[in-house]
């Protein structure tokens, strides 16, 4: 803290005090820009003055920082009075804007956990004075990105897997069936993600987005069959429970084969398995559930569903027998 009548008394002005301290403090180069140039190399050096900073640690040296050239005599203890005090380490600008960054490692939490906690501690801070805001950035952000777009991208493939479903039973409501299984992969992969105590990341999502995948296959490979047999003999119920036994082996083994092939990957064994350990939990928990939703669930959603439907061709073509637009002159 400067006293500027004292230093008016010993003929020393501000220029002065900040020019000599922050060559003592930091480098001249802030205050005198010097370049000298090799004419020979063609090379151009900055000439600066600075003082060793374990020469300038304590407040009795920098009380001690001349103020005028060539003389020991009024220094910064003579006008000014120094005092510990609190400044930012380090003042970033983004553009024009002035920022403070605050940091932090985590230590045994995850980082959506962190993330959520940073957010509720700004939330309460209440009202922020006009011009300040505060935004976390980070790999928190690029969580929130990924979390969204792997959302976003399973419900796209849960409605073009329905699309695709629809035009091939042409039929809305079997379609409709089919994804019966979906709710359970998602039931099971994070009741054993709960379980063994992971957390809802990239891994996991791309397991459960794997474990839809095989569980609407198996749904199909039924659905398939009950609809072919409920065409021939008119009851749903009945063709379910043939379908569901004709089709027990081979959803089965597509299960199993799959469980027991990511039992290694989810017990996180050896160096970084608890990285992808979530990915083979995810998977396991959902084909688990989804193949107990396959053999008793959805065959009771298809009786359900098509226990009063037709057993005629919903097809506008006209050169198919099954369909009521048949036209046998055209097929002759």
């Amino acid at each position: 803290n400067v006293d500027r009548v004292r230093a008016a008394q010993l003929g020393v002005d501000m220029s002065d005090v900040s020019r000599s301290l922050v060559a003592s403090t930091s480098s001249s180069r802030f205050t005198e820009k010097n370049i000298w140039t090799d004419e020979k190399g063609g090379y151009s050096y900055n000439v600066q003055v600075q003082i060793p900073e374990n020469k300038m640690n304590s407040k009795e040296e920098i009380a001690g920082i001349p103020l005028q050239k060539n003389s020991n005599r009024p220094n910064l203890g003579d006008v000014a009075t120094i005092k510990n005090s609190f400044t930012y380490g380090e003042t970033d600008n983004l553009g024009a804007m002035p920022t403070l960054t605050v940091t932090a490692n985590l230590n045994h939490t995850d980082l959506g956990t962190a993330s959520r906690d940073v957010q509720k501690v700004i939330d309460n801070m209440g009202e922020l004075p006009r011009g300040l805001n505060i935004q976390m950035i980070g790999l928190s952000q690029t969580l929130n990105e990924t979390l969204s777009s792997l959302q976003s991208s399973l419900i796209i493939a849960i409605v073009v897997i329905f699309l695709m479903l629809a035009a091939n039973f042409q039929s809305f409501k079997v379609s409709g069936v089919v994804l019966v299984t979906a709710p359970a992969v998602l039931v099971g992969s994070l009741a054993l993600l709960m379980i063994s105590g992971s957390t809802l990341n990239l891994q996991s999502y791309m397991g459960i987005i794997m474990s839809v995948g095989v569980s609407i296959s198996n749904a199909v490979l039924l659905i398939t069959n009950a609809e072919q047999l409920r065409k021939h003999n008119g009851n749903a119920l009945l063709s379910a429970r043939e379908a569901a036994a004709l089709r027990l082996r081979p959803i089965v083994m597509t299960a199993l084969a799959m469980v027991v092939g990511m039992i290694p990957m989810a017990l996180g064994l050896g160096e970084a398995g608890d990285q992808v350990s979530p990915l083979g939990r995810a998977v396991i928990g959902g084909l688990i559930a989804s193949t107990f939703a396959a053999l008793f669930v959805l065959p009771l959603a298809f009786a359900w569903g098509q226990g009063k439907a037709t057993t005629q061709s919903v097809s506008l073509d006209p050169e198919d027998e099954e369909s009521i637009h048949f036209m046998p002159e055209i097929v002759k």
